[in-house]
């Protein structure tokens, strides 16, 4: 909301004030002198006397009153309060997420693509929601912190393809690196870390990393933070793609197990007071993501704030110039007059 103030509300009595000024100057009593035969020398002027200058320069007065008030445009930022939660996305980009064992519109497609088009909607309908991203496979990294940027990482999850890390599953490291994300200290109270929780998904067993699954359960476990985990693919064999390494392009496909713990997965959920969901279809993905949608929310409150913008120039700059526009017509018109000498002069 945009607001128009004055500084200082004495301006309004200046402007009251101006007018009654004017009006008793002009009804002052003037001495008079009286001069023998001083009709015989007078001549009628050819000026003709214009009330312009008067008018200029009280419109002028008038402005710089104004402008003395100290007029301000303010915006109003008021404080803001959602809901929503920090939650971390843990996404498993090892080779096996190429395998094509799920359809769109009859087509095979891989585990990645199953997922991107989910995960996506989950970020958009969770506007309240500040979201991170970590993604794993030999190792674990961070590819987005928590943001409520979500047009930007709608534009990460573009990014995701399995062999931008060193291939392996370190499911505990994984875990380990979003739940080190959500160490704030102005979230947390005691030891607990409010409204935050962790989203895993993977499509296969820990073989890689240095942090055992289930130590990373026990650390969420402590600070009070769920893990909701999520296992994709089928189970049994799947079809895999073998690709070029230097081009990037399929050579020929083979079949593959697949080694999904789902134990592990179970047990992370259990302990943590998440949930475990089995995404072995695209609608399982949605159900899963649908199903963590319905978590509780938690408030948050956004700062509030003014903004101000001066705006005295803009009446200062124009009652000066009319001031001194009006100063100069009647200057102007005072030397168009008669001079004492002219007057006196006799006619001829």
């Amino acid at each position: 909301m945009i607001n128009y103030t004055f500084h200082d509300p004495l301006w309004l009595l200046a402007l009251l004030v101006l007018p009654m000024v004017f009006w008793l100057r002009s009804r002052r009593k003037l001495p008079v002198r009286i001069v023998p035969f001083a009709a015989a020398w007078h001549r009628p002027s050819s000026v003709n006397v214009s009330r312009l200058p008067i008018a200029l320069a009280v419109a002028g007065i008038a402005l710089l009153v104004m402008a003395l008030a100290r007029p301000q445009k303010v915006e109003d930022k008021r404080e803001v309060r959602q809901e929503g939660y920090d939650l971390i996305l843990a996404i498993d980009l090892s080779g096996s997420m190429l395998a094509e064992d799920y359809e769109i519109r009859g087509d095979p497609i891989n585990r990645l693509q199953a997922i991107q088009p989910v995960i996506r909607a989950f970020i958009r309908e969770r506007r309240g929601d500040r979201i991170g991203i970590v993604v794993f496979s030999g190792r674990a990294y961070t590819l987005a912190p928590l943001t409520f940027d979500h047009a930007w990482l709608d534009r990460q999850i573009d990014r995701l393809k399995p062999g931008l890390i060193e291939d392996g599953t370190a499911l505990g490291d994984g875990l380990g690196v979003a739940l080190s994300r959500l160490e704030q200290s102005d979230r947390t109270v005691g030891n607990q870390r409010q409204g935050a929780f962790v989203i895993l998904l993977t499509d296969g067993a820990n073989n890689a990393g240095a942090l055992p699954p289930v130590d990373a359960a026990k650390i969420a476990q402590s600070r009070g933070i769920p893990v909701y985990t999520i296992g994709a693919g089928r189970s049994g064999w799947v079809r895999m793609p073998l690709m070029d390494p230097q081009t990037g392009e399929v050579v020929r496909y083979t079949r593959a197990r697949s080694d999904l713990d789902e134990g592990t997965l179970q047990e992370i959920a259990q302990a943590t007071g998440g949930a475990y969901f089995r995404a072995d279809e695209g609608d399982t993905i949605r159900g899963a993501f649908a199903a963590i949608d319905e978590a509780q929310k938690i408030e948050f409150s956004a700062q509030s704030y003014l903004l101000s913008e001066e705006l005295f120039m803009w009446l200062a700059v124009p009652g000066a110039l009319l001031l001194l526009l009006g100063a100069g017509l009647a200057h102007r018109q005072g030397s168009g007059k008669r001079t004492v000498h002219d007057i006196l002069s006799p006619p001829a």
